[in-house]
């Protein structure tokens, strides 16, 4: 099983995506990690009903793009599903992301405290707002006036942890916490911004990749490294962190 199970109870399951590894896929014959944990479940006689005719029970809370690593918090029964949909729907479930960015201006980033952390409290870092539009038959969404049709505003906050000279040009290590919930927003607006993440194959640029190509990086830098909700059942605030980077 390529999913890693960190944290499991009769409600909930926590676990760490690979990248490349789709959460739920359409495609027949395709792994992905619904089939991956109902098949564990049933495998191991962990189900919410004694009745083994019925498949077992696997509520899909949020999502990740196929590209991106990080953690994913699913339900085990119906309850823990409508408790943690509606934490990720409104402010009870908070998501933070760390990512690789090329800088293609160096100014761009001269306001954000190489110590400013989301949790450190400094109130340091930059907010990015942009309305994104959603490209019809395409995985492909942009940033477009406030006033198109069918344009969503979208909205994150981003700090930078650490920054590096390469010989291909500056890149830095960001954390960023969205607000918004938005098709491929952080790899949009963080390129919108001059700052695509390294490995983005879809919205970098020349630089970027050619970046990317020196330091032999073949996939996307974003994964989803912390997760914060209350626990459906208990009320305990859980909080789940990774530092398993693809780019490591």
């Amino acid at each position: 099983m390529k999913t890693q199970i960190l944290w499991e109870d009769t409600q909930i399951l926590v676990c760490l995506k690979p990248a490349g590894l789709a959460v739920q896929s359409a495609r027949p014959g395709e792994a992905d990690m619904v089939s991956e944990l109902k098949n564990y479940l049933a495998a191991s006689g962990k189900k919410d009903t004694p009745d083994r005719r019925k498949p077992p029970y696997l509520g899909v809370v949020h999502r990740l793009d196929q590209p991106v690593s990080g953690l994913l918090v699913f339900a085990k029964t119906p309850m823990a599903a409508a408790s943690l949909s509606r934490q990720a729907a409104g402010n009870g479930m908070e998501k933070e992301y760390c990512a690789l960015v090329y800088v293609q201006d160096p100014q761009r980033l001269a306001h954000i405290s190489p110590e400013g952390y989301p949790d450190a409290g400094t109130g340091q870092g930059i907010e990015l707002v942009d309305f994104l539009k959603k490209e019809p038959g395409q995985n492909l969404s942009r940033v477009v006036d406030a006033r198109t049709p069918g344009a969503k505003r979208a909205q994150l906050r981003l700090w930078i942890t650490d920054r590096q000279e390469t010989q291909a040009g500056r890149v830095a290590r960001v954390s960023v916490l969205l607000h918004t919930g938005r098709h491929h927003q952080i790899r949009v607006q963080l390129s919108h911004a001059g700052l695509p993440l390294l490995g983005d194959m879809r919205y970098g640029n020349g630089q970027s990749l050619a970046c990317s190509r020196s330091l032999g990086i073949r996939s996307l830098c974003l994964c989803a490294c912390r997760l914060d909700f209350t626990h459906p059942a208990t009320g305990k605030k859980m909080v789940f962190r990774t530092e398993e980077f693809p780019w490591k």
